[in-house]
């Protein structure tokens, strides 16, 4: 393939590489934006967001006051058009205009205020907000909310039980199909055969350049070298491909590009969220855990495992420390007064994300009623949280074996009986400082929750201690400030003596144990959960959907001081015969080799989402994916070899297949993909001699020259490459990246100043590497495309060379190998991948 313009259509003729800088992505047709306030019906995640956020709030919050029994100002906010409509002062709501709406004036208490009681916080705010900025997305037209209820459906019908998803995995026999040879496994019987019922034929398989950089991004998220390449397209013997897929899936680097796929479905990040966005500086042993496992092909049901209930499972197993992390990856307000309110939406935050990202089922629509699409129950829903309900966020635990800490304390014994006197001292200055700022963090809260800080601990119940510790950690981080208060108080100068004097004790005080954000349990027994708007406050026990297994959990406590509930959630969901966690995972692996899964929405393998277009394949993947043992690596391996995925990106008659299926779900040639964020990114600090390839650590800053797994994903404030390539929002689970063209991205890359530096880094290496400009010529298209230019390609990059330095003034060859090389970076083919 021809590089062609930055971002746009690969059909020129001729390549001038001067001419790279001139096209910009709006001369590329884009499918306009759905209207404002539409009345169509919203997509899936519109109608996930406003059944998991907007409708818990409304009934909670309005609709006692605007609702169908009483209607203050009359206004009702239980259905769409009493929003629109208003009441007394107008519309409550302007689709798509927050800033001209009533509602959101009224929650900002601009004038109006609502609620009466009480200020909602920041992020229920800011749900409304999005909710009018999205135009009001009203699933079911304008049905009305429904008032609170626990009463469940009074049956699962049996059309709900034939539905695809929850029918039990088969293992079906691979199609016997004529295909002439063109089938390597069994993935490419079951593909041919649904082509063959179309009248589609596959594509011819694609040439080795194409296939390496492929594997390479594929695996890797790394352009291969020229050395690598060249070894490949030599290498004739039948088993080269296979060995190249080996060598791949055994790279460290192989973990670095699919931890990330991971951390997009539990959003992970290195900061809090909402306004404050405090760093989280523990929060990258996750991430380092998660490159770790997939490096090491831990088996899936053991990782998802590790993750729900590592702390069950070895308590002193510091790594396992580390991956239950997994509950402590959302958004977190540290000054929240309304501790209550926090909890409640930590709790159902874990609960929606882990039913997305191992059910690939929307719980949060059945929070507030059974869920109307999928048979899923609202008492389901806390069924599932139950297994949640008692975890206790932790940030103390050491990372350390028995052995260790014990090592640890005598040494900090000894260090704090050598340095007694000093610290005293300190004691005596900071104290009076350190009882006024405690007292005013203690005052900021409700007096329920300031009587449950004084209870002692052992006559709270777990509920209270839960609710006591998460109050707690607003009152430890007035110590975290001392040291800032101190250094401005009137004592400052004798407090920086005393701490001089400490550094300098004889006995030499040990650095502090590393530490995780984590969780334990309560304790042996688990607070109760109960369903909102249930009058009669019946505890709901642990259990799954109810379709699939109505019993009640099977409890049995694997631990001392914890409940054994998240490792009955683990066991269940990494069973060989749950027809929802083998079916999810496979199809997000094959996804990420495709653009797209078996099942397009795969998160969402309910109603709402899409049917599978190769039901018996996915199945037999699922199935195998078992018999390997969880292997991702062996799915992998099983995908790769395929004669499906090796398939070229052009097809001979390529009108056929677009007239038949002309979003290639059936797979009659490989789609050309715009890489994400990452690999852009990577790829570039690569070709540029700049990449530093070390492996793990703490998260550093955009202007390092690490993998951008390692970079700080910072929820507020998001590098200038993240913001214009579609990283995913770190606040919410995602499935799939979006894929957008804006001239923001093409400006971004012709004009930022980080694109011109590797820009010049890119030439430096060139130029010290290759002596002559045919030689540099030829070294750039190896390095930026994995082939050479060919003739007229040549001719060209000479020219633009020549017409370049001509224009310069100062450094002519140097400046013009810069804009060169500057070219190539932003061109499509440099971008995409075939």
């Amino acid at each position: 393939m021809r590089p062609t313009t930055a971002f746009g259509q690969r059909d020129q003729a001729n390549f001038r590489p001067w001419r790279l800088a001139l096209w910009i992505p709006w001369l590329v047709p884009i499918a306009p934006a759905p209207a404002s306030g539409s009345d169509a019906e919203p997509g899936p995640e519109a109608v996930r967001f406003f059944e998991s956020e907007v409708r818990p709030l409304l009934i909670e919050n309005c609709i006692s006051c605007h609702g169908p029994k009483k209607q203050g100002g009359k206004l009702r906010l239980d259905s769409r058009a009493g929003v629109l409509s208003g009441g007394d002062s107008g519309p409550a709501a302007v689709p798509g205009k927050p800033e001209e709406s009533l509602l959101v004036e009224a929650i900002e208490y601009q004038g109006l205020e609502m609620p009466p009681k009480g200020k909602l916080s920041d992020e229920r705010r800011a749900i409304l907000t999005r909710w009018i900025a999205m135009g009001t997305p009203w699933p079911g037209g304008d049905e009305a909310i429904p008032a609170p209820t626990a009463e469940a459906r009074p049956k699962i019908t049996d059309e709900d039980r034939a539905f695809w998803s929850f029918q039990p995995v088969r293992h079906p026999e691979p199609p016997a199909v004529d295909d002439g040879g063109w089938s390597r496994n069994a993935i490419d019987r079951f593909v041919f055969a649904k082509l063959r019922e179309s009248g589609l034929t596959p594509a011819p398989e694609a040439d080795r350049t194409t296939l390496i950089r492929r594997l390479s991004f594929d695996l890797l998220g790394l352009p291969p070298t020229p050395e690598a390449v060249d070894a490949f397209v030599a290498d004739a013997r039948p088993e080269a491909y296979d060995e190249l897929v080996e060598s791949m899936l055994a790279s460290p680097r192989y973990g670095e590009r699919w931890a990330r796929h991971w951390l997009d479905l539990v959003r992970y990040a290195d900061s809090d969220g909402y306004n404050e966005d405090a760093e989280r500086p523990d929060a990258f042993r996750y991430r380092d855990y998660v490159v770790k496992a997939f490096n090491e092909d831990r088996p899936y049901n053991r990782f998802a495992a590790e993750q729900l209930a590592g702390d069950e499972i070895d308590p002193d197993d510091p790594e396992l420390r580390v991956a239950a992390g997994y509950l402590r990856l959302g958004t977190y307000e540290y000054n929240q007064r309304d501790v209550h309110g926090q909890w409640d939406t930590i709790l159902n935050d874990i609960t929606d994300v882990t039913g997305d990202v191992f059910l690939g089922m929307g719980l949060a629509c059945a929070r507030c009623h059974d869920h109307k699409f999928d048979p899923i129950l609202q008492r389901d829903y806390f069924r599932l949280r139950a297994f949640f309900e008692p975890i206790w966020p932790r940030d103390e635990f050491a990372l350390a074996s028995p052995g260790e800490k014990a090592d640890h304390d005598r040494a900090t014994a000894a260090w704090e009986a050598d340095a007694a006197p000093i610290l005293a001292q300190i004691a005596d200055l900071e104290r009076p400082i350190l009882e006024k700022e405690v007292t005013t963090a203690f005052n900021r809260f409700s007096e329920e929750i300031q009587a449950l800080l004084k209870k002692p601990r052992a006559e709270r119940t777990p509920a209270e201690h839960l609710i006591a510790e998460l109050a707690y950690r607003q009152i430890v981080d007035e110590h975290k400030k001392l040291p800032a208060v101190m250094k401005k108080g009137k004592v400052k100068k004798e407090w920086e003596e005393l701490q001089k004097r400490l550094a300098e004790s004889a006995t030499p005080r040990p650095a502090p144990l590393p530490t995780a954000m984590t969780v334990c349990d309560v304790g042996p027994i688990a607070p109760p959960t109960y369903i909102p708007g249930d009058r009669s406050k019946t505890p709901v026990e642990p259990g799954f959907l109810t379709l699939l297994d109505p019993s009640p959990a099977s409890i049995v406590p694997v631990a001392p001081e914890s409940t054994g509930r998240r490792s009955a959630l683990a066991a269940w969901i990494g069973r060989a015969d749950n027809p929802l966690t083998t079916r999810v995972a496979v199809n997000r692996v094959w996804q990420s080799h495709f653009g797209r899964g078996l099942v397009g929405t795969s998160s969402d393998f309910g109603r709402k989402g899409d049917r599978p277009s190769h039901p018996e394949l996915l199945d037999w993947l699922a199935s195998t994916f078992v018999q390997e043992g969880w292997s991702l690596k062996a799915m992998h391996r099983l995908i790769l070899r395929s004669a499906t995925y090796r398939q070229g990106a052009e097809h001979p008659a390529p009108e056929v297949g677009m007239k038949a299926d002309p979003e290639n779900r059936l797979l009659w040639r490989m789609t050309s993909r715009r890489l994400e964020v990452e690999p852009i990114h990577d790829a570039i600090l690569a070709v540029s001699g700049e990449l530093d390839a070390s492996v793990g650590g703490p998260a550093v800053d955009f202007s390092k020259p690490r993998r951008m797994v390692y970079l700080k994903v910072l929820r507020n404030k998001r590098d200038p490459l993240s913001d214009g390539f579609d990283a995913p929002d770190s606040s919410s689970t995602t499935p799939q990246r979006n894929i957008s063209v804006t001239p923001l991205q093409a400006l971004l890359m012709i004009n930022g100043p980080w694109g011109l530096e590797r820009a010049r880094g890119f030439a430096r290496r060139v130029g010290d590497a290759a002596p002559d400009e045919d030689g540099r010529v030829e070294l750039a298209y190896r390095l930026a495309f994995g082939r050479r230019p060919d003739p007229s390609e040549r001719a060209d990059a000479r020219a633009f060379l020549r017409d370049q330095a001509a224009r310069s003034a100062e450094e002519p060859e140097k400046t013009a190998l810069v804009d060169f090389c500057h070219a190539l970076l932003n061109a499509s083919e440099f971008l995409y991948v075939d």
